[in-house]
């Protein structure tokens, strides 16, 4: 399949973190891009030059229509929604409305269009606190879903509706289940720049740049080595890369759908990424010992066997150092991007 013969993929809040991640992974393997994006978290800038963005809301159908008679998608890559765990437990409606009624409006729209293959932005929240036999190599697609938290069980939702929706029309799907995203593009051409952000690994970047005062280890007994929480990093462009194998795939079985895990099946603890960060920024992060935040489990590692058994999935990014220099020197550009008005 040739460039030109490709067709175009719509990518829901493409200005986004990983969206905008995808964009760039989807535009290096010659695939036609379009972007809906409300820009609530997301930012124009990352956005590539030459790829439609249409500024709105993923549950406004008017817009939904122009752009599926402007650019004829093939394919939905739905990454649009909100994130943060501690706020969808301080105010669920507004998950509920974003993650889960939203993408009924957008299924709804793209069933109408004739939109034959939709890849949906999951999350390892949908498995709540697994509960794993002992030497099992962490959570697989087959573990137990309880959510313990409104993210999560937004999400889940979500995939329920996929699953029905592919069983009543012509559609099929693929759910990615993420478990710690984190990184930046090696080119430094995204990467993530919402403020306010709680992923541990943002955090410790801003405090290596003196953008924070410390970084807070919420908890130091649980039953790990160190006794802080152990979490599998995935790097941001190493998950985009798994979004387009996805895509192929859909393509490729047109009858098939899938869930898949997204992670490296191996875990660092908070202690270990710290270490890491002093290493690579050549710092000494203040570590603020705080006690444990509700519904934080031990250790949560993804088992992806099936990502790199079905889409013959390889890494290229899978080391924690290489995580954190590409983080580092995005949030330096970042910095200048700020500083100039750009962002």
């Amino acid at each position: 399949m040739t460039k030109h013969t490709k067709p175009c993929v719509l990518v829901t809040g493409g200005a986004g973190y990983i969206g905008s991640h995808a964009v760039l992974a989807l535009r290096d393997a010659g695939w036609p891009v379009a972007v809906i994006d409300d820009l609530s978290t997301g930012f124009r800038f990352a956005v590539p030059e030459g790829v439609p963005l249409y500024e709105g809301d993923i549950a406004d159908e008017a817009l939904l229509a122009r752009i599926f008679a402007d650019e004829r998608p093939a394919a939905i890559m739905h990454f649009a929604g909100s994130v943060v765990v501690p706020e969808s437990v301080a105010d669920p409606l507004k998950y509920y409305h974003n993650n889960t009624a939203k993408s009924r409006t957008l299924l709804a729209a793209a069933v109408r269009a004739g939109v034959p293959h939709f890849l949906f932005s999951s999350t390892a929240a949908t498995y709540g606190i697994p509960a794993l036999a002992p030497g099992s190599p962490g959570v697989s697609e087959d573990t137990p879903q309880r959510p313990i938290n409104p993210y999560g069980w937004s999400k889940l939702m979500t995939e329920q509706m996929l699953a029905d929706v592919a069983a009543a029309h012509p559609l099929n799907y693929g759910v990615l289940r993420y478990f710690n995203v984190a990184g930046a593009d090696p080119e430094a051409r995204s990467g993530q720049s919402t403020a306010g952000a709680t992923h541990l690994i943002k955090v410790a970047i801003e405090a290596a740049l003196g953008l924070r005062e410390a970084v807070s280890v919420f908890g130091t007994d649980y039953a790990t080595p160190d006794g802080t929480g152990v979490r599998d990093y995935i790097h941001v462009s190493d998950l985009a890369d798994a979004h387009v194998l996805a895509l192929e795939a859909l393509i490729a079985a047109p009858r098939r759908s899938f869930t898949l895990n997204c992670g490296y099946g191996r875990g660092f603890s908070v202690n270990e990424v710290l270490d890491a960060v002093d290493r690579v920024a050549k710092v000494k992060l203040v570590r603020r010992i705080e006690g444990r935040r509700v519904g934080d489990p031990d250790s949560l590692i993804a088992d992806s066997t099936r990502l790199r058994q079905q889409l013959g999935w390889q890494p290229r990014h899978a080391d924690l150092d290489t995580i954190i220099a590409h983080a580092l020197a995005w949030e330096r550009k970042l910095a200048g991007l700020r500083a100039s008005g750009s962002a």
